[in-house]
């Protein structure tokens, strides 16, 4: 069964760590830049799905190395568990991992490939800025993964169909999902995924689709 979360005006985000420190210092960057957001925090796994079940936020920032219980060690399988629950179950669910341990997410990427909302990644050795960039990213439905994770370029044949039609044929989104029979939700979804694997990410100052296009024509996607 797959949950769709609620929208809500208020940013609601829900952070999961079993470090005070770490979790005191991402909820303080968070509350600085998002001054009107509600935090809410969590230090174990088996907490984490009824939270997000009755706060339904707008998003999660989760750490993998956490314990499933208070007392237990700190495992990053016990985060991976909790992750690949809250992919299966709350597809629109925006999802930001910090963690130390991000290469063992190449277990889950055919989940976070087809997750339908925003997922980042950030490495705990990342800047509070650097951080909040992969929070923005999550928030706007985007998706970041490592490059380990993107070695080689493997679009899906609806991927292509996209590329080809917004740029061979000139489509709007619009006209895109009236040509594939698909939402323009699902177009956007195509757009974050063909980004990603391409390791094409919004800059400031520079169009993303016209980056995505040089891209692909480098890739050998496009003529």
């Amino acid at each position: 069964m797959v949950v769709t979360m609620a929208q809500t005006s208020v940013k609601t985000f829900l952070v999961v760590d079993d470090h005070a420190s770490v979790l005191e210092g991402t909820c303080r960057v968070l509350q600085v830049q998002y001054a009107d957001a509600k935090i809410t925090t969590a230090a174990t796994a088996d907490t984490v799905e009824a939270m997000v079940k009755d706060i339904q936020p707008d998003l999660l920032i989760m750490d993998l190395s956490i314990p499933q219980r208070e007392g237990d060690l700190s495992q990053t399988e016990t985060g991976l568990s909790l992750l690949r629950s809250l992919l299966t179950t709350y597809a629109n669910l925006n999802i930001v991992v910090q963690s130390a341990h991000v290469k063992s997410l190449i277990r889950l990427k055919s989940l976070i490939d087809t997750h339908q909302a925003g997922f980042t990644i950030a490495d705990k050795g990342l800047s509070s800025s650097e951080m909040l960039v992969k929070v923005d990213w999550a928030l706007n439905g985007l998706l970041y993964t490592p490059p380990e994770m993107r070695l080689g370029i493997e679009l899906k044949p609806e991927w292509l169909e996209m590329l080809q039609l917004a740029f061979d044929k000139g489509l709007t989104d619009k006209a895109i999902s009236k040509q594939m029979n698909v939402s323009e939700r699902t177009v956007c979804h195509y757009w974050t995924r063909v980004q990603d694997a391409l390791g094409v990410y919004p800059e400031t100052g520079t169009n993303i689709r016209v980056q995505t296009y040089n891209k692909a024509r480098q890739s050998g996607l496009l003529d």
